[in-house]
């Protein structure tokens, strides 16, 4: 019996055209400049000439500016005339991304 899986998003996604380079494929060594199609603060949508499999590591770094991270592929899909369209979730984010993590909500302190 087939069973649909509804996913949903924790935060929602921003579009947003940032230029970034992604490197760390296996079968296709060297650094890419691209950009994304949207954000988040715990990921992203970039474009890629390369094919990644689901779970696959890269690094992913703003061509301005300081954010650097490991990410996760989540998925990636046939985009036209763009090569592929891939799905990442950052893992080791370091630096100023574009969009933040929620603020405390007002009033809080923190641990």
């Amino acid at each position: 019996m087939f069973r649909s899986r509804i996913m949903t998003r924790a935060e929602k996604r921003i579009p947003m055209a940032v230029a970034v380079r992604i490197a760390g494929h296996a079968a296709m060594p060297g650094v890419e400049t691209t950009f994304t199609e949207d954000v988040s603060a715990r990921g992203a949508k970039v474009y890629s000439a390369r094919r990644w499999r689901a779970d696959e590591r890269l690094q992913i770094a703003t061509l301005t500016g300081n954010f650097q991270s490991v990410a996760r592929v989540a998925w990636c899909l046939p985009a036209r005339d763009l090569g592929f369209a891939v799905g990442v979730e950052f893992l080791e984010p370091a630096g100023d991304w574009v969009v933040a993590p929620h603020a405390a909500a007002p009033g809080a302190t923190a641990p």
